[in-house]
């Protein structure tokens, strides 16, 4: 008698599609926005003089990168196993938010660097404008809507690349607000005569600093427990 044919279930390939293509999706977007957003603060952080949105413009330059890294590492880590990698390509994701902590650090201690310098050493003339506050505003806007996406596919995949770039936008939010009010606070300065508030800006940037110090270390944290964690299971 004839064994009847094995049927395979499409279900589990149709949801494995699924997840990669809307893990690609939601990385890839992120890095669109990040292009956009980090050129316009550039644009306006170079004609205003402020080290606030200079510094926000870094932030986003290495978010851009970080989303990049990210896009990367979902397309990686959804692949099967194969016979170099017995274990799967998942601990990618790792390995690209370790990398986002190391270029986090480094904007921090940049951004340090250049508010002391201009504090104490070269005082720069800054001219808030019109459009650095929409740039600001428009950044906040984009980072609540991407955080929000990233955070939903990181939450539904278990992808910790993901959450990564997430609480970095979520983080950005509340920095790119510090340096509104630290043009406020310029403003303020100039048509009150109070001379001591020029520093609102370089102050607003280590307080930017202070945020990427913060989200670095909790990240940081998270990616080394985990790569850790691989390496004490495959001992065992």
């Amino acid at each position: 008698m004839e064994a009847a044919p094995i049927n395979v279930p499409q279900s589990a390939g149709a949801s494995l599609s699924m997840m990669r293509r809307e893990k690609r999706n939601v990385a890839l977007n992120s890095v669109i926005a990040a292009v956009f957003i980090t050129i316009f603060k550039v644009i306006v952080g170079v004609t205003t003089g402020s080290l606030g949105i200079i510094s926000e413009a870094a932030h986003s330059a290495f978010d851009l990168l970080a989303a990049i890294i990210t896009l990367f590492s979902v397309r990686v880590s959804d692949k099967p196993a194969d016979a170099d990698h017995q274990y799967g390509h998942g601990k990618i994701e790792n390995f690209s938010a370790f990398l986002e902590t190391g270029l986090l650090l480094l904007t921090c201690v940049w951004i340090v660097w250049e508010a002391i310098r201009r504090m104490f050493f070269s005082h720069h003339s800054i001219e808030p404008s019109p459009a650095a506050f929409i740039v600001l505003f428009v950044s906040m806007g984009v980072d609540w809507w991407r955080s929000r996406a990233l955070k939903r596919m990181a939450s539904k995949y278990d992808s910790q690349a993901l959450e990564a770039d997430a609480l970095q936008f979520a983080t950005d939010i509340w920095s790119s607000a510090v340096v509104a009010l630290g043009l406020v606070l310029v403003l303020v300065g100039r048509h009150w005569r109070v001379p001591w508030l020029a520093d609102a800006d370089p102050v607003a940037a280590i307080f930017v600093a202070g945020v990427i110090l913060y989200v670095s270390s909790r990240l940081g944290r998270q990616t080394v427990d985990a790569l850790l964690d691989a390496a004490g299971y495959r001992l065992t």
